[in-house]
């Protein structure tokens, strides 16, 4: 995922987490807040300990991100999202994450329509 997409900030990660709606799938916990000062998304991805050790919680990470970055195209634009990992995330496969976010981008609906999409 591109440095502009990211979350990196800790008022950031505060702000979206104090203020923002949550969806909550068993793999991924999605967490959302309009942002007014940014006219592109924001995707911020943290693991807790509860996923496991540092080496599971890295790749639980990484999974997260590789499995939203073909998404950021078809979101609408001007959100922060924070992706909180779940345990069972651990053992998930790409398609399965890709999966989840997808489920909880489309009850968020955050999801554009296809036509809409732009690329």
């Amino acid at each position: 995922m591109q440095r502009r997409f990211r979350l990196s900030r800790s008022e950031d990660f505060k702000r979206v987490r104090r203020t923002g709606k949550s969806y909550a799938h068993p793999l991924v916990v999605l967490v959302t807040q309009a942002c007014e000062t940014h006219e592109h998304i924001r995707v911020g991805v943290t693991a807790g300990k509860t996923v496991g050790t540092a080496v599971h919680r890295n790749r639980t990470k990484r999974l997260l991100r590789e499995a939203m970055r073909p998404l950021l195209p078809s979101i609408a634009s001007g959100w922060d999202l924070i992706l909180i990992a779940r345990p069972a995330l651990a053992t998930a496969t790409l398609t399965d994450t890709r999966a989840a976010l997808t489920n909880l981008l489309q009850r968020a609906n955050l999801l554009l329509p296809v036509d809409e999409s732009p690329g």
